[in-house]
């Protein structure tokens, strides 16, 4: 990354040396790091876009840090630095992706026990997410993380929070995320709201069950096209992962998002009952298998509850203080948040096109 002055052996900031250039894109890049002062092993995302992306990013992870996200299978972020004029945020260091991991697999798709767990984890993630009033609005493989590929029981992590937003603030018209995996109503610069994270969850999981995405496309109009396409006759006889897994992501995929299920009830969903009758699955490994449960702490009781949705976003300005620069999670600034208009996701030019499929 030439114009960022960054490569193998360089410093970021007084103590960061880079050991590997992991990814870039219009947003900047992420490096491998060396902590000098800590001997740690951390991610460092470094911003060339405005200040104010980046301050937006650190301010939803702030809010995340708050509410202890990164016991909920979250990226734990550990601060942020400034190198020279370019704001960095470190994050921990987890292993790959789960698009990386997943080409890696036997015809390019994950078992039936590894699809169970990565959406238990996810859902569980998204559950968490939106009781406190966030929207990922970017989930895809490439934005989920393999904590460790060799461990027997494969654990993810959400990472990249740059294109997230308060699920009472967002802006009308506002297009995100990734084309493939959005949601019809942010194609259509419809209203949204946490309903795009559980479509992008349906998308992602088919994905990984199938080894392939599930719609292509290079525009919106081919997305959108294989959508209407494929909705009311998705593919069971390629979705080789049991009949109650197609029925869930099928859930997930419902064009009306006010009609999409939600994390929470994707948790409380039979497909993670500790067992299940072999006539409900092709895969005789559903039988017997035993998840994590539904609450952000790993080891807690199944019957432990899910969190409510009641904790609102900040309604008031926090002022970043640039001069306090943090490299450890109990020492991050406070920051700014612009704050925006909360939409409703109901009429408009979306439930025209929902009357206009339910013709077809």
């Amino acid at each position: 990354m030439a114009n960022l002055g960054i490569f193998k052996g360089s410093t970021l900031g007084s103590c960061h040396i880079v050991e590997e250039i992991l990814g870039e894109g219009a947003f900047g890049v992420v490096a491998k790091c060396r902590n000098t002062l800590t001997n740690n092993t951390v991610a460092v995302k470094v911003h060339k876009k405005k200040l104010e992306n980046a301050i937006e990013e650190i301010f939803i992870l702030k809010w995340l840090q708050r509410h202890g996200s990164d016991t909920c299978n979250i990226v734990r972020w550990d601060g942020f630095f400034f190198d020279k004029e370019k704001l960095c945020i470190s994050f921990e260091h987890l292993d790959q992706s789960l698009h990386h991991y997943q080409m890696a697999q036997n015809a390019k798709r994950l078992s039936m026990v590894e699809l169970k767990s990565v959406l238990h984890q996810l859902a569980t993630a998204l559950s968490h997410l939106h009781s406190i009033d966030i929207i990922h609005a970017d989930l895809k493989p490439m934005n989920i993380m393999v904590v460790d590929r060799h461990q027997h029981s494969i654990k993810v992590k959400i990472i990249d929070f740059g294109l997230a937003r308060f699920a009472s603030q967002v802006q009308q018209g506002e297009c995100r995320g990734t084309m493939s995996y959005n949601a019809p109503e942010m194609s259509l610069g419809a209203p949204f709201n946490e309903a795009i994270d559980m479509w992008a969850l349906g998308v992602t999981m088919a994905e990984l069950a199938m080894g392939c995405a599930l719609y292509p496309g290079m525009t919106e109009y081919d997305v959108l096209r294989a959508i209407i396409e494929t909705q009311g006759k998705p593919p069971d006889d390629v979705l080789d992962c049991g009949k109650m897994l197609v029925s869930l992501i099928k859930s997930m995929l419902n064009l009306d998002p006010h009609q999409r299920i939600t994390a929470r009830e994707v948790l409380e969903h039979q497909l993670f009952a500790p067992s299940l009758p072999q006539s409900l699955s092709r895969h005789t490994e559903l039988d017997v298998v035993h998840l994590p449960a539904a609450s952000c702490e790993e080891d807690k009781d199944s019957n432990v509850q899910l969190p409510n949705r009641c904790v609102a976003a900040p309604s008031r300005e926090e002022d970043v203080d640039f001069n306090v620069q943090t490299s450890n999670p109990h020492s991050a600034a406070p920051l700014t948040a612009a704050s925006q208009k909360h939409l409703h996701p109901s009429g408009g030019m979306f439930s025209e096109w929902c009357s206009v499929f339910s013709s077809c």
